[in-house]
């Protein structure tokens, strides 16, 4: 899709992914807003959370979506007030929410859908961050290959939404499309 404003950046933990997407969004305009879906279900993570939070709190509105993303993403849209640019961080942890939660495959697939057709077509740009969590080794368990599958096939539609992909590997960030592969930046620690 030509016309959309979405960039999906992927890669492993602390492979610099999210750094570059913030960095990135600081040069698209002064109106930004940074969709966090994580949760705290301890207060380690609890304090991670407020970290961040506190880190990006004047440069970024954050809003919580751990589990309605695709809606927030919506509301963004819709709103009267105008954004440059959103980041979400992250889409693994969407998806893993709604899996926690059962939320049914099919419905899970169907808000997907429903998360992409959104961001192609978003007045805004969007730079949409998620773990590349296919590389690694088979899960042991049911639910974590589920994950991955679920994860993939994610990645798999919003690659094809996005007008560019970059993948965030070996402390570089790499434009893998629109092709030919570039680097896009070395990854920061």
């Amino acid at each position: 899709m030509s016309g959309s404003n979405l960039v999906l950046i992927g890669g492993g933990a602390r492979s610099g992914k999210s750094a570059y997407a913030v960095r990135r969004a600081l040069s698209l305009g002064p109106r930004r807003v940074f969709v966090a879906t994580a949760e705290a279900f301890d207060e380690e993570m609890r304090a991670r959370i407020d970290a961040h939070v506190e880190e990006r709190r004047e440069d970024f509105t954050t809003i919580e979506a751990p589990r309605d993303l695709d809606a927030a993403v919506e509301r963004l849209c819709a709103a009267r007030e105008p954004v440059d640019v959103v980041v979400i961080d992250c889409l693994t942890l969407w998806l893993s929410n709604l899996l926690l939660a059962e939320v049914a495959l099919p419905e899970i697939e169907r808000r997907v859908e429903r998360l992409a057709h959104t961001l192609a077509g978003a007045p805004f740009s969007v730079l949409l961050v998620t773990n590349e969590v296919g590389f690694g080794l088979v899960p042991e368990t049911p639910l974590g290959r589920l994950f991955r599958d679920v994860a993939g096939r994610a990645h798999q539609r919003l690659s094809r939404a996005a007008r560019e992909v970059h993948l965030a590997a070996l402390g570089c960030v790499l434009r893998i499309k629109p092709t030919p592969v570039v680097l896009a930046e070395e990854a920061s620690p």
